[in-house]
């Protein structure tokens, strides 16, 4: 079977909150999606109320004797089965979606959770990744390669592969929820006061962390959250409204950074959505026409040492936390 045909046309998506959120938004859902880089309560907070974690990992054949919590045939909960490669993204936010009370969303994603209501996971998992119009918003944020190597006689290398699943809670307890497991999965319960669900799930998440080797940049986590933007608004106005222009120049510069990450993050999926080949191709030409080409490379590779070297930051921050 080739990849296409495992893959049934669904491309592989960034774990980028950008294309989470604008993935939300094509759905008609108004949540957001903002990267977590520490686990910490104060971090945790700043982010309520939060709907559910999503974690990706690098899948190992053993992957599965990672996670702790015990399979729960009986979870009443939405679960879906990832039955085609690469749709696992889309499927984490439905599986997401599908267990907060009340969330809103476009007609085609409520009639779709209506129409799969009551069906077992793996005959969801087969109507949602049948969904044209789903795998089509999946894919205007994850374009194919433009560069084919095919035919060319080179030998394949095996990728890593990466997987997301959701951790989110459900009538009392955390549960699970990966595409490529049986059943949901229950992680025990939690209390309704302080943290709630979240001190549970980061015990859980972190207990998994500690799986991998120190340092290691094989994982990461998104929050699913309301949108701050209209409450930040609406409290801006009554600060200006009593007159308390100290607290609202504090907010003015909060909602700023919030507007500015909205900015780049449109910005951002505007870039994923074209073809830039042709413009890589002559500014290649024009920088060895130059005699800059060499430079050029060398510039790049400090550029790219340094994002390595954030990453691993995020990812060290992680593992202390």
């Amino acid at each position: 079977m080739s990849a296409e045909d495992e893959s049934n046309g669904w491309h592989l998506t960034e774990s980028d909150p950008g294309v989470f959120t604008e993935l939300l938004k094509q759905l008609g859902v108004p949540f957001l999606v903002d990267d977590l880089y520490s686990l910490d309560p104060e971090n945790l907070a700043s982010l309520q109320p939060l709907h559910a974690l999503i974690f990706l990992f690098k899948w190992v054949p053993t992957s599965s004797d990672r996670s702790s919590g015990t399979l729960d045939p009986e979870f009443p909960g939405f679960f879906a089965h990832q039955v085609v490669n690469n749709a696992c993204a889309t499927l984490a936010v439905l599986n997401a979606l599908g267990n907060i009370p009340s969330f809103k969303s476009g007609p085609q994603l409520s009639d779709l959770m209506d129409f799969t209501s009551g069906m077992d996971p793996q005959t969801r998992g087969l109507v949602i990744t049948s969904a044209d119009w789903l795998r089509e918003a999946h894919n205007s944020l994850s374009p194919p390669s433009a560069i084919s190597l095919d035919g060319l006689g080179l030998s394949r290398q095996t990728e890593d592969a990466y997987h997301f699943v959701v951790y989110l809670p459900s009538l009392g307890f955390v549960y699970e929820l990966d595409g490529l497991k049986p059943h949901a999965v229950r992680h025990g319960s939690y209390e309704d006061e302080g943290e709630s669900w979240l001190t549970r799930a980061r015990e859980v998440i972190e207990n998994r962390i500690a799986t991998y080797p120190p340092g290691s940049l094989d994982f990461s986590l998104l929050a699913v959250r309301d949108d701050p933007l209209p409450v930040m608004r609406d409290e801006l106005a009554q600060l200006q409204a009593a007159g308390k222009q100290g607290e609202a120049a504090e907010l003015v510069i909060k909602l700023d950074s919030e507007i500015t990450k909205r900015d780049r993050w449109t910005f951002e999926n505007s870039l994923r959505k074209h073809n830039h080949l042709g413009l890589v191709h002559s500014l290649l030409v024009a920088l060895a026409k130059a005699g800059k080409l060499d430079s050029a490379k060398g510039n790049a590779r400090t550029l790219m040492k340094e994002r390595i070297e954030k990453s691993k930051a995020k990812g060290e921050a992680m593992n202390e936390d």
